[in-house]
């Protein structure tokens, strides 16, 4: 992985956010990287139950202050960025008042998914890029965790298709075991045909489910890791109907060499 740039983008995160499936193995597969002589880049979305004082967030101005365009609304959007002192890594962070200042992640206190979950992973993928733009850094690999950046393959795909910094990237989405029920806002593909995505590109979102958000995002991307031992049936059955390199699920306690193995030998070759 030496000199290899990996770009990677997560719902969540350790010690940011509690520790679960999604937010430990978004933080130990860039610490293998950086481990291994990789260069990195880690996003996630700045949730207001994350703790800015104890984590020493602020905000780069020189990344903030340009608005993005969700259905049709203009969108501030703000950069912070912070740092894990023990791994020297850093973590930028997307955030928007109106979007992610509530305390708190996907849903309620009542446990109620909020109802503009899709605009906040639509806002969320259009802000990496455009924060990655303005950093002038081309990955290699871009590596998606958890379902809020599931919009970031099909984004990078087709919405961003002529953008020469990420013209050679490889994506790659971990598949986790299904984390909520029901379904985000009914007009979320709606919403993404907005920014020119085609129907066919988006018509899996008009049913906005866990495992359809977890679709787009495996088929808009180049290789796919199953991250978790159980997924959903569906969502199972359709990796395996697809003609690219898959991992199959490797415990995080031994995951390291065949995690390094896959993107040098699969994801880039």
């Amino acid at each position: 992985m030496t000199d290899k740039k990996v770009l990677f983008v997560s719902s969540e995160m350790v010690p940011y956010l509690p520790e679960n499936e999604v937010s430990l193995m978004a933080y130990e597969s860039p610490r293998m990287v950086n481990d291994r002589g990789g260069q990195i880049r880690i996003f996630m979305p700045r949730f207001g139950n994350i703790n800015e004082r104890r984590h020493q967030l602020h905000e780069v101005i020189r990344l903030s202050g340009m608005n993005l365009v969700v259905n049709d609304m203009d969108m501030p959007l703000i950069i912070k960025v912070a740092s894990i002192p023990k791994e020297r890594i850093q973590v930028y962070f997307i955030d928007n008042e109106e979007y992610f200042k509530r305390k708190a992640t996907f849903s309620d206190e009542e446990g109620n998914l909020f109802s503009d979950n899709d605009e906040r992973a639509i806002f969320f993928a259009k802000g990496i890029v455009e924060t990655v733009k303005k950093l002038n850094w081309s990955p290699d690999i871009i590596h998606v965790h958890g379902w809020m950046a599931s919009l970031v393959p099909l984004y990078l795909k087709k919405y961003y298709a002529d953008e020469p910094l990420f013209s050679e990237s490889k994506i790659v989405t971990s598949v986790y075991n299904k984390n909520f029920e029901g379904t985000l806002d009914k007009e979320m593909a709606n919403k993404v045909k907005f920014d020119g995505i085609s129907n066919e590109d988006a018509d899996v979102l008009e049913v906005p489910n866990y495992s359809n958000l977890l679709k787009v995002a495996v088929n808009n991307s180049d290789a796919v890791v199953i991250a978790s031992d159980e997924l959903p049936d569906d969502l199972r059955d359709h990796i395996s109907k697809l003609e690219k390199p898959v991992l199959p699920y490797i415990s995080i306690y031994e995951f390291e060499e065949a995690y390094a193995q896959f993107y040098d030998t699969k994801v880039l070759n």
